[in-house]
Parts: C-alpha cells; structure tokens; sequence
C-alpha cells in the first residue's frame, strides 16, 4: 500500500532534530526506516512530517565508557553485530543484532530505532531490559537518564517525549558471565513467537526478560526468584509464563506461546549457565 501523504525534512544534526520536532507537533524520527515505513504503508502511522536523522555521524558508534559500553541510537545492527568491542564486553549484544530480521534489516536498521518504535516482538529491547541497561535522552530542557525498567511503557509507547531524541544506550560489561538470547521464529526474517534473554547469576543474580509474552519487553521475575533459590533451569523455567499477556494472531494463541516460552526459557538457562 502507498501511505498517506508527509512532508519531509533532514536533521542535519541533534539540535536541527530537536527544532524540527518542536516546530511540528505530529512529526515523526526516521532512523532506519525498518520498523515505521512498513507501519505507514499500512496506514497505522500517519505522521504528518518525517524528520530524517539517519545521517547524523555523530550518534553512531560503539565506544568504551568506564564500565559500561556507549552505543549510539543511530549504530546498525550489523555494525553492533561486527563490533569486536561488543563481542567481548557485552557479548549477548553482539550475538542479538546479529540474528536480527536478515541482512537488509540489519543493514538499514538501527538499535535506536528499534528500541524507539518499542514492538514488543523485538529482540534487542528485551535483551537491554535483561541488561538493566541506561537510556539516554536529549530534549528541549537538556539530557535525561532514562533505565531500561522505565523506558518501555506499552505498545509501541516508551518513556520518550514527542520532542526527545533517543542519543545513546549504555550496556554494562557482562565479562565472563554466561548469557543467552533465544528465540523461535518460523522464518529467520520474522518477529520471534516468543524469545528469553538470560544472564547467569552474579553478585546481583541472574536476569531473565521475555520478548512478545507481554505489551512490552518483561522481566521474567518467577524465573529469577526460583533460580537464584538455587533450582535447576527446568524448574525454575516451569515459572516463565507467570504474570504475562501474551498475545493471540494468526500466527500462534495465547496459550501456545504461555507453554512454549517455558521450553525457550529453559534452553536459554541451560546455555547460559554453561558458558
């Protein structure tokens, strides 16, 4: 389908985005593009004006802050899949963009995006919630910290204001510590039915987030509680579909992705445990 007609303007950098943004109420980020433009096609969004800031250098990058890693909003998923500072700091990052839609995708869209647009079907916001990782936000009052429990508010809704850019997300080092993102999928292009991303146990305790069983990426809390208590995965995975509100499509009910989350949920435990 052909979407509804837009104006269109160039972000030249940050602060051009944020005028822009201020000067039309309606308007709309485009990063990638790989998350939005299919929504317009389908006329669920009608932006009135587009603001194109995907040629603003300054916000791609993978860099080494103190502990953390900085990533900038507009880093493409291959570049964050081939980052060998990722692959060793924060592996699970890494591994995530690498298995995300197919090379068209990962060519053109961008962590920033993807975390923006919030589809609870996507992987690399769950794996940020499983991180405790920081977003970071600039706006017409300055730069705000925004952590990844509050960021993701609801369906396609974050904690973003209509006159915010997303600027950067901070990872922190997860070192020798055992991960895993797993999802299950029909097709290697498509959204992922359900997927866990598990951290093994550390001074703060394991960490387990759930893609597509909610409105938004969640901590699977039941999971970590029994694990932490010192149970096997398979026992602490039987607690996966607790408090979540999975959707039912054409695709898959409910209740199918309730009993198959618990079997992804154990595979991802497993395989974290024994890196």
């Amino acid at each position: 389908m052909i979407p509804p007609p837009f104006a269109y303007e160039r972000a030249q950098d940050v602060e051009h985005a944020l005028a822009l943004l201020s000067a039309e109420p309606e308007a709309k980020l485009l990063a990638g593009g790989q998350s939005l433009l299919p929504l317009m096609r389908l006329r669920l969004a009608r932006p009135a004006t587009l603001v194109d800031i995907g040629r603003i250098r300054e916000l791609a990058y993978v860099r080494e802050e103190g502990e953390e890693v900085a990533i900038g909003a507009l880093t493409r998923h291959h570049d964050l899949a081939t980052s060998e500072l990722l692959q060793a700091a924060c592996p699970i990052v890494a591994a995530t963009a690498a298995d995300v839609g197919d090379p068209q995708v990962r060519h053109m869209g961008t962590i920033g995006g993807s975390c923006a647009h919030a589809d609870p079907a996507s992987d690399l916001p769950t794996v940020l919630l499983a991180l405790d990782a920081t977003f970071v936000a600039r706006g017409p009052g300055g730069e705000r910290m925004i952590p990844a429990s509050g960021f993701f508010r609801g369906l396609f809704e974050t904690d973003l204001a209509p006159d915010e850019v997303l600027t950067q997300i901070r990872v922190p080092r997860t070192g020798s510590r055992g991960w895993s993102y797993l999802k299950f999928h029909r097709r290697a292009q498509d959204w992922a039915l359900v997927g866990v991303a598990a951290l093994a146990p550390d001074r703060e305790g394991p960490a387990v987030a759930l893609t597509n069983l909610a409105d938004r990426p969640i901590r699977a809390a039941g999971v970590e509680e029994t694990l932490a208590a010192g149970a096997d995965p398979a026992t602490a995975a039987a607690r996966a579909a607790e408090g979540t509100s999975p959707p039912s499509d054409n695709v898959a009910t409910a209740e199918y992705r309730r009993e198959l989350v618990k079997v992804i949920a154990r595979r991802a435990l497993e395989e974290a445990l024994a890196r």
